[in-house]
């Protein structure tokens, strides 16, 4: 199913100066929704010049406010809605504007899906991959049941008013807004989330304070295996330090049998980041066991792995299915992680080779192998760019390769060496169709693109992820 190229027209005349339009913070004006941005924001034109205006859907007209001008686009918002989309729906959630993650919770998931393939489309569109207007881009995969499935809370914890509470940043400011309950996490997730709020209150453990770089705990992150119900809790403090450890653990062991790791990170002073680099056992185990594709997985706390573990077998098929692997085929399995993809895809091929930058996944990654009894996948820590060099000089040839890179897409060198070392066969797993479609202007100089596979990992947000299958010209 080839996409329609009128997009194309549209794009171009965004790409133009934008008219000087006389505007001011406050001002309203109605305004037709014309589409939706890539981050799932309502699109109109005011005078031509373009208007950003979250949770505004297509076909509506809104009375927009004006809460910022910029010199290319004016941002605003929802005064009042006056013809509604017959795709709006109410949120499950009362905070769905308020914070990131639920973007897209007021639209109809049968319109989500469609709006995750014409993402991609306009990805293409902006970055004119070759022969972008023929590629095949099949209708996005999506979810039965499109809630209750994130695996991983990373829930920040603050003090308002002497309660303690755990949420996300509301939305451009490092404000908590607290989530008692929340329909896209896993239940299990939020019900220990909830008890262990209820702990540091009880226990009057200190909480990290932004503004005053003071306090202890600063974020709480609870990952749940979902195929064995174990789940894993860290704390995030300021310092080394975890005051009422002992209580806090006993109460724990005591009211959450599920959790059967306890682990301290610490990450001091104020950062954007929420990881610091040392990660401690407190109590229990130091991962958690996950099942996938019959093969069993251990997590440690820092390793990587699909929030959506409900759709994850899907990608992973959806991946395998377009390497189209043979008994003679050499795999490699770059930003490889706990090699839950390498692992699964093993049994279809002669060797697998994968490498992460992260040690503790490397090491998860190969002990996987070992306690399911793959004897032909293998993963060294290190940079892909430096890596596969070192297998070349050694003789190794490899025939196909899967990449399933971060947001940023492929490193720069990473791509050099695909160009250069040019296995036949080529999978490329995106969650940011936008990296994706830059990478493809570099790759399609030897690759072509045979079709573009989108499937909704992470329903009611405006991500998406894309199974690219590609050949050598």
């Amino acid at each position: 199913m080839n996409y329609n190229h009128s997009n194309q027209n549209r794009n171009s005349r965004n790409r133009q100066p934008q008219p000087d339009v006389e505007v001011e913070e406050g001002q309203r004006f109605p305004l037709t929704i014309k589409r939706l941005g890539i981050n799932g924001e309502g699109i109109g034109y005011y005078k031509h010049k373009t208007v950003f205006i979250p949770g505004a859907l297509p076909d509506e007209v809104v009375v927009a406010e004006v809460t910022r001008i910029h010199a290319r686009y004016l941002d605003a918002k929802i005064h009042k809605i006056r013809t509604k989309s017959p795709n709006r729906v109410e949120p499950r959630d009362a905070y769905a504007g308020n914070v990131g993650g639920f973007e897209l919770e007021h639209l109809a998931y049968p319109a989500q899906l469609q709006f995750k393939r014409d993402v991609v489309v306009q990805s293409l569109e902006k970055y004119h991959p070759r022969g972008y207007m023929d590629y095949e881009l099949r209708p996005t995969i999506g979810m039965e049941d499109p809630y209750a499935y994130r695996n991983k809370a990373q829930f920040q914890i603050r003090k308002i008013d002497d309660k303690v509470v755990a949420g996300l940043y509301k939305e451009g400011t490092h404000e908590v807004v607290d989530l008692e309950t929340c329909s896209v996490q896993y239940p299990l997730t939020m019900t220990i989330m909830r008890a262990v709020v209820k702990m540091l209150q009880d226990l009057d453990v200190p909480i990290y304070d932004e503004e005053a770089e003071s306090g202890i705990v600063k974020t709480v992150v609870i990952r749940v295996a979902v195929s064995t119900q174990q789940a894993q809790l860290v704390f995030v403090t300021n310092s080394q330090k975890l005051p009422k450890k002992r209580e806090l653990l006993e109460r724990i062991e005591a009211e959450l049998p599920d959790v059967v790791s306890v682990m301290q990170n610490v990450n001091p002073g104020k950062t954007s980041l929420i990881w610091g680099e040392e990660t401690k056992p407190l109590a229990g185990k130091t991962y958690i066991e996950e099942y996938l594709n019959k093969l069993r997985f251990n997590l440690s706390a820092r390793a990587f792995l699909q929030l959506n573990p409900f759709m994850t077998e899907q990608l992973y098929a959806e991946g395998l299915k377009g390497l189209n692997l043979t008994a003679d085929d050499n795999v490699i399995d770059a930003y490889s992680g706990v090699g839950t993809i390498g692992l699964s895809i093993a049994s279809s091929a002669k060797e697998v080779r994968g490498m992460d930058t992260i040690a503790e996944s490397v090491d998860d990654a190969n002990q996987n192998a070992k306690q399911n009894g793959i004897q032909n996948a293998h993963y060294v820590a290190g940079k892909a760019e430096d890596v596969i060099p070192q297998w070349l000089a050694l003789g190794w040839e490899p025939t196909a390769l899967i990449v399933d890179p971060p947001r940023t897409g492929l490193d720069d060198t990473l791509l050099e060496t695909i160009l250069t070392t040019r296995p036949e066969k080529f999978v490329y797993i995106s969650c940011n169709p936008s990296t994706m479609a830059q990478d493809l202007v570099k790759l399609t100089e030897v690759y072509n693109v045979d079709y573009i596979q989108s499937v909704d990992m992470m329903p009611q947000t405006a991500r998406c992820e894309a199974v690219v299958r590609m050949h050598l010209r």
